[in-house]
């Protein structure tokens, strides 16, 4: 147990007036610091050696005054001799050091001063021997206290990663695997933090252990490491009283991270540096979010292809702090701010944090746990600091701490992260000791282990919640489920989704990150069980009461049960809930299947981040589009909104009237998949394709594949084609699809809709297509493609409009900020993947060109990886069109689109090379366009608002909310 910071002032005084008439280095320097490590209650010879020779850099023997590998080298002079000096001395010292022997401090003196240099901070403190008990607290580190400066883009967090992995690498290969490797690995972490927060003795214990009593080729480190293990195992009134000194000043541990009996790996002598190369890095200065990155990094080295099979995305602390605060710190905040006045209320305060539970039904490597934790501790001490105003230090402040890692529950499907999770809590948890110790002068350490955290191996989608942690207890519900897209779900997790959302019609189209909004939303609004779910049904209004029949007696018993019923729904309705996910289940085709359910069971949003870029810690980070919300079985006492300027900003908070499915101040509604506009305006078409069920791939001219392929053609294959056949060329018309449409792509198909038979007869070439395309429809197995085996000439499906038609791209780039459409009037045939709307007017050109449809998009539409993916059945035909047209209006309209056509054809007689994705890439849109588009979009917005009132939105956000209200006002009256 440290020196309490009062014991440690004492010494100090008491040191400073011993040793204020020494002068002379060779004399007195030894019993000079032999005797400055007692002021901290440490032996000197236990963690630091005099005279520590090493080779310098020009090759010359030096010795190092004192060195305390991989802490402190001091560097001593006498009375009066130049500190600078002194220093440039001590650095020349690190040529001739190992890794893992570099100091993190330097200290040099001459009796009468001290200069402390922090080389993890870069910070320096210099100070008089007169002054040493002011200054104790920079020497926190000597006595177990040191308080660590956790720093999230510190590059010691990638670097512990890259060396654990180099470790873990060496073992597996050396076949070392499994749940073995596993638990070995988290012990490992455990003794490296235990090592640099002061859980382990003062002084390089672990390393000391590992480089003193193993062998450099390392044959016994397995030895070592098993005894260590079970040392740490065992209580100290069980443990022999001839245990080597060397294991003997190791802590007991419990909490069982050590109780299973495993073999350690054996090393060789590599292996061996590499372990000790780990024990040079601070590990108490590492953010609490490395553990995910770690095991991110871990399980990409071998299965590539794993992170997205499990969807394991690890959110950074900054994301963590944008979800934790709104969902309860915010609020809790606020509390402390208003009861720090008033003793009762603030000790009351205090129990409740004691309190509160918190669940991560997808809890990974524990980041939520971790970080919430930390920062209910962090309010914790805010709150004592408070109580200290009103004399309540007669206790001891360990006594008077509410808050423990056993208010925490996580489950976890895979085992070596939920064994992290276990640690990490742990870990933090003695980290803010630390802080406590710091904050009050007083030692704080939770060891033996007595309390942990409640993490639960398994299926999230599976398990009862409820029966894992009680409704009555839980307070919140939060973290970052597993992101997986429909398309990249294993048949596992498929099965795990149908399982969940059984009687949910459509569920097939949801992301695996629904399941587990689904799963909350039941725990949150599910009936109590058993007999009070059957009376507290027929009691809900309190009359009802005497409509059940009981016996004698039975009536205090059902009275019973119903209360207890009505408190377990009372407390489920309570729970508050937050999840971080891809901002693909609040757009296209998943809000209506997902939001529809919830709306239905009574959740609200209580609180939205709108879409922002996720970043975390781990090498390799992945590029995710994300939104975080918060929901609720009650009615919020206020809705919050998070919206970003760019993927890439901050936050700003606006406070709403309401949050919708979509994410904008709207009322909550979910937009249906329409076959038909909600207005009176031009009917949408999907393009047409040659069979229907077929992907096309490609061909090479000449070559008769067994597919539909044979209408369609490249450049080379229409041009040699016409070589041969030169009266095919009115039949062969271009082939549009997004990707053509944008970047002017050449591709074509045979029209044969009109073509005379006669005709089609004289074009041999032709004729050879046709009927490959006959054969191949006429093999397949499936009846409608059988069918169209007696039209070869045709497209399976034939959507072509007769006149001109306005084009929309059905995927997009999300950089654009506006999708480019444009008429085709040249008889282009559109395929599945261009829209064609009819008939063509330049109003319509307008309106679907401007911001107002475009913000539409953007908020609805569906996704392919961060693509726009433009839809008939959810944007176009939910999209509200201006009402009530004046003709100034539309003239205005139309006059603007036709405009933004002017500008682009002249782009393109300008530069023929040119194309619309050109045109409308952000860094290249030319200025003339970008003043045209305004122009128009100004028009547009003014025909919203025809009669006055609000004609300018601040961001696509109010576009969006204002939408939504016409939406809903034109629906109310279909």
């Amino acid at each position: 147990m440290p020196l309490s910071w009062n014991d440690i002032k004492t010494n100090a005084l008491a040191f400073s007036r011993e040793w204020q008439h020494a002068a002379s280095e060779d004399a007195d320097a030894k019993s000079f610091w032999d005797d400055f490590f007692a002021v901290f209650g440490i032996k000197r010879r236990r963690v630091a050696t005099f005279e520590t020779r090493v080779k310098k850099l020009e090759g010359r023997d030096g010795y190092i005054d004192l060195l305390w590998k991989g802490k402190l080298l001091i560097e001593h002079k006498s009375r009066g001799k130049n500190l600078d000096r002194a220093h440039a001395q001590a650095t020349g010292y690190f040529a001739g050091l190992k890794e893992y022997e570099l100091p993190q401090f330097i200290l040099v003196c001459d009796f009468a001063r001290f200069r402390l240099y922090d080389l993890d901070t870069g910070s320096t403190h210099e100070f008089a021997l007169r002054d040493l008990h002011k200054n104790v607290k920079h020497f926190g580190f000597i006595a177990g206290y040191r308080q660590q400066v956790i720093r999230e883009q510190d590059p010691i967090n990638i670097v512990a990663v890259q060396k654990m992995g180099v470790l873990h690498d060496a073992l597996k290969r050396d076949n070392y695997a499994g749940h073995a490797l596993e638990v070995f690995l988290v012990r490992l972490m455990f003794c490296l933090f235990a090592e640099d927060t002061g859980i382990f003795p003062p002084g390089e214990t672990f390393r000391e252990l590992i480089e003193t009593f193993t062998n450099e080729d390392g044959g016994n480190v397995d030895g070592v490491l098993d005894r260590l293990f079970n040392t740490l195992d065992t209580d100290l009134p069980e443990r022999q009283a001839s245990l080597p000194e060397q294991f003997a000043q190791f802590p007991y541990v419990n909490g069982l991270l050590f109780h299973e009996r495993l073999a350690a790996p054996a090393f060789n002598r590599a292996m061996r540096e590499s372990l000790l190369s780990l024990t040079s890095l601070n590990w108490g200065a590492i953010s609490p979010a490395i553990f995910g990155a770690m095991f991110q990094k871990v399980i990409e080295l071998d299965e590539k292809d794993r992170r997205r099979q499990l969807g394991a995305h690890y959110t950074s602390e900054e994301n963590i702090q944008k979800l934790i605060g709104p969902l309860f710190l915010d609020e809790l905040r606020e509390e402390l701010a208003a009861v720090k006045g008033n003793a009762n209320k603030l000790f009351e305060f205090l129990k409740k944090l004691g309190k509160l539970t918190f669940l991560d039904p997808a809890c990974g490597c524990g980041n939520f746990l971790v970080i919430t934790y930390r920062e209910l501790r962090k309010l914790e001490l805010d709150a004592l600091r408070a109580a200290e105003a009103f004399g309540q230090r007669a206790a001891s402040v360990f006594s008077m701490l509410k808050v423990d890692v056993d208010q925490f529950y996580g489950i976890e499907v895979e085992e070596f992260p939920a064994q992290v999770a276990q640690v990490a809590m742990w870990l933090v948890d003695h980290q803010m000791n630390i802080e406590a110790s710091e904050v009050f002068g007083e030692p704080i350490v939770r060891i033996p282990l007595t309390k942990s955290a409640k993490i639960r191996l398994g299926n999230a989608l599976r398990i009862d919640w409820a029966e894992f942690v009680p409704p009555t207890q839980l307070n919140y519900i939060l973290g970052n489920p597993p992101f997986v897209g429909k398309q990249y779900q294993s048949a596992e997790q498929k099965e795990d989704l149908k399982f969940v959302t059984a009687g949910i019609k459509g569920a097939g189209v949801l992301d695996y990150v629904a399941g587990w909004y689904i799963k909350a939303a039941q725990y949150c609004t599910a009936e109590a069980d058993g007999f009070g779910h059957v009376v507290a049904r027929a009691s809900r209004d309190r009359k009802a009461h005497r409509d059940v029949k009981f016996g004698k007696g039975e009536a205090a018993i059902a009275d019973m049960f119903i209360g207890a019923a009505e408190v377990e729904v009372a407390a489920r309705h309570a729970v508050r809930c937050a999840f971080v996910s891809t901002n693909s289940i609040t757009q296209g085709e998943q809000v209506g299947v997902l939001w529809g359910y919830m709306l239905s069971q009574g959740i609200q949003i209580h609180f939205a981040h709108r879409t922002f870029q996720w970043t975390n810690e781990a090498p390799g980070k992945a590029a995710v589009h994300c939104v975080i919300v918060g929901f609720v079985a009650n009615e919020p006492k206020k809705k919050r909104l998070f919206e970003y300027a760019d993927i890439k900003a901050a936050p700003h908070e606006v406070v709403v009237s309401n949050v919708n499915p979509y994410l904008v101040d709207a009322p909550d509604l979910v937009l249906p998949l329409r076959r038909s506009p909600i207005q009176k305006v031009p009917e949408i078409f999907i393009g047409s394709v040659p069979n229907p069920h077929q992907l096309i791939p490609e061909i090479s001219f000449g070559s008769m594949p067994n597919d539909d392929g044979n209408l369609l053609f490249d450049d080379a294959q229409r041009n040699q084609l016409l070589e041969v056949e030169p009266k095919a060329e009115q039949w062969i018309k271009r082939y549009v699809g997004s990707k053509e449409f944008l970047h002017s792509i050449s591709r074509w198909c045979l029209w044969l809709k009109d073509c005379p038979a006669s005709e089609l007869g004289s074009m041999k070439l032709v004729l050879a297509r046709v009927e490959a395309t006959r054969k191949y429809r006429a093999k397949s197995d499936r009846a409608t493609t059988n069918a169209l085996a007696q039209t070869p000439t045709l497209f399976g499906e034939d959507r072509q409009p007769s006149l001109a038609y306005i084009a929309i791209p059905k995927t997009s780039g999300e950089s654009r900020r506006y999708i480019p459409i444009a008429p085709l009037v040249g008889g282009e045939i559109a395929n599945t993947e261009l829209f064609a709307v009819q008939p063509y007017s330049l109003y319509a050109v307008g309106v679907l060109s401007s911001t107002m449809h475009n913000a539409w998009v953007r908020q609805v539409c569906g996704r392919l990886k961060s693509d726009f993916r433009y839809s008939a059945g959810i944007v176009y035909n939910n999209f509200p069109w201006p009402e009530q047209l004046t003709d100034l209006h539309g003239d205005q309209i139309e006059s603007a689109a036709q405009a933004v056509l002017d500008v682009r054809a002249a782009e393109f007689a300008r530069d023929p090379a040119t194309s619309l994705a050109t045109l409308y890439d952000p860094d290249t849109m030319p200025p003339a366009l970008v003043k045209a588009h305004q122009k128009l979009d100004a028009v547009v917005d003014a025909a919203y608002v025809p009669d006055g009132g609000k004609r300018k939105w601040a961001n696509d956000a109010e576009r969006v909310a204002f939408l939504f209200k016409r939406y809903a006002e034109l629906t109310s009256l279909v």
